[in-house]
């Protein structure tokens, strides 16, 4: 039963790997310190509240940010494909 459940648990893993990297106010309510921000939210502090952004830092760090993901969707794609495609067959 367990090779028929390899695709859906590859899928599993993929979505919630995806939700988990890009939560965003969960990492923002319990980290303070700066040194152990996500991503995410050192992405953010990237941006100036008076307009003024560190473009360089930015797009580097959105490279930093999106690679990963990238990464797990390009190894996992034919598990994901396949565990969405057999969902609805009886």
């Amino acid at each position: 039963m367990l090779p028929l459940m390899v695709p859906a648990i590859a899928t599993t893993v993929i979505f919630t790997f995806i939700w988990t990297w890009n939560d965003f106010f969960t990492a923002l309510i319990y980290l303070t310190s700066p040194d152990k921000y996500t991503a995410s939210v050192a992405l953010r502090s990237f941006q100036d509240s008076t307009g003024g952004s560190d473009w360089g830092g930015m797009f580097g760090m959105s490279i930093i940010t999106l690679v990963p993901l990238f990464l797990v969707f390009l190894f996992g794609q034919r598990f994901l494909v396949r565990g969405i495609a057999t969902t609805g067959i009886k």
